[in-house]
C-alpha cells in the first residue's frame, strides 16, 4: 500500500490505484483543476502544472477549491 496525506488526512492506495499525477489525483477527488489551489511537500504547484507533477509515496498535499457563493 501507498498513501498521500491530503488535507490532513492519510489516503491509502493500492499500486494501481495510486494517481501518477496530481492531475489524477485531482481527478480521482472528483476536484475542478480551474477551481483548485494545490501545496506539494510546502510547495505551490500552478494548475499548468498538475497533469506533469509527479506523486510519490508518503508525500503532503493540501488543496483548497474555490466555490462561489454570495
Amino acid at each position: 500500500m501507498k498513501s498521500l496525506n491530503v488535507n490532513g488526512v492519510a489516503r491509502q492506495f493500492s499500486d494501481k490505484e495510486m494517481p501518477a499525477t496530481l492531475a489524477e489525483l485531482l481527478k480521482q477527488l472528483d476536484t475542478e483543476a480551474s477551481v483548485a489551489v494545490a501545496e506539494l511537500d510546502g510547495r505551490i504547484v500552478r494548475p499548468e502544472e498538475f497533469d506533469r507533477t509527479e506523486l510519490t509515496d508518503g508525500q503532503t498535499i493540501e488543496l483548497v477549491r474555490f466555490v462561489g457563493g454570495g
